[in-house]
C-alpha cells in the first residue's frame, strides 16, 4: 500500500482527549510531531461519510473496554494500537478492509520509527478482527472481545447498532441486506461462546445471545 506521510490541517483543539491519548502512546518512538499528523489522518478517515457504525465512536467505545481490561493484556501498547487502526480503511463494498487498514497502520507506525516487531504484532492483531479465525493468544482473544463488545450492549444501544450497520449497507437490497444478516447472526450463534474471554462473557455473553436473537426476529 503506497502511503505519504499527512500533512496535519488545522491545529486540533488543546482540548482534546483522544489526541494528546494518542500522542502519548507514540511519544516514545515519534514525539508529538511525528505523531500528530497520523492522529489527523485517522480522524478524517474515522469521519468519512460512508461510516455509521464504524466511526471515531466505536474507536472510543474500544479504547474505554481496553481501559478496564488492561491489567489483563501482556502487550497493551501492540493491543491499544492495533484498536486505534483497525477500521482506519472502511468500504461497505469492498472485502479486504482489515488488510488495508493493516497496511495503513504499518506505514504510519513505521514512519513514527516504531520497532518492526512491534509493528508485525499489530498487523496480527487487526487482522483477528476478520473475526474468521480463532485467535490464539490472551491478548488476541481480548481484542476481538472488545470489537464484538457491541453485541452484548442493552437493548436500545445495540438496536441503535443494527441500524447503524444497515445504513452502512445501504446499497443493498433489503430483501438480500435480511438474508445475509440473519446467515451472519445465526453463525454467531451457533458458536458454543459468542466471546472468547471469561470477562467479556461473565458481562455481555448473555445480553449477546437475547440481542441477536431479537435481532434476528426483527430482520
Amino acid at each position: 500500500m503506497n502511503q505519504v506521510i499527512p500533512s496535519e490541517p488545522g491545529a486540533a483543539p488543546a482540548s482534546d482527549p483522544w489526541r494528546q491519548r494518542f500522542l502519548d502512546l507514540l511519544a516514545p518512538w515519534a514525539g508529538a510531531a511525528g505523531a500528530s499528523p497520523w492522529y489527523h489522518a485517522l480522524r478524517s478517515r474515522y469521519d468519512e461519510p460512508q461510516r455509521h457504525y464504524h466511526t471515531f465512536d466505536h474507536i472510543q467505545a474500544c479504547l474505554q473496554h481496553f481501559d478496564a481490561v488492561r491489567p489483563l493484556l501482556q502487550q497493551p501498547v501492540a493491543v491499544e494500537l492495533a484498536l486505534w487502526f483497525h477500521d482506519a480503511i472502511y468500504d461497505p463494498r469492498a472485502k479486504n478492509n482489515e488488510r488495508r487498514s493493516a497496511d495503513f497502520a504499518r506505514t504510519a507506525l513505521l514512519a513514527c520509527q516504531l520497532d518492526a516487531t512491534l509493528v508485525a504484532q499489530v498487523d496480527k492483531l487487526i487482522m483477528l478482527t476478520r473475526h474468521d479465525a480463532a485467535p490464539d493468544t490472551d491478548d488476541g482473544r481480548l481484542l476481538v472481545d472488545i470489537d464484538l463488545a457491541i453485541l452484548g450492549a442493552e437493548p436500545d444501544l445495540y438496536g441503535r447498532y443494527e441500524q447503524w450497520v444497515r445504513q452502512e449497507y445501504a446499497h443493498v437490497p433489503h430483501w438480500l441486506y435480511r438474508w445475509g444478516r440473519k446467515r451472519l447472526l445465526r453463525r454467531f450463534l451457533r458458536h458454543p461462546f459468542l466471546y472468547a474471554t471469561g470477562h467479556f462473557r461473565q458481562q455481555r455473553e448473555a445480553q449477546a445471545r437475547h440481542n441477536l436473537h431479537q435481532a434476528i426476529k426483527n430482520l
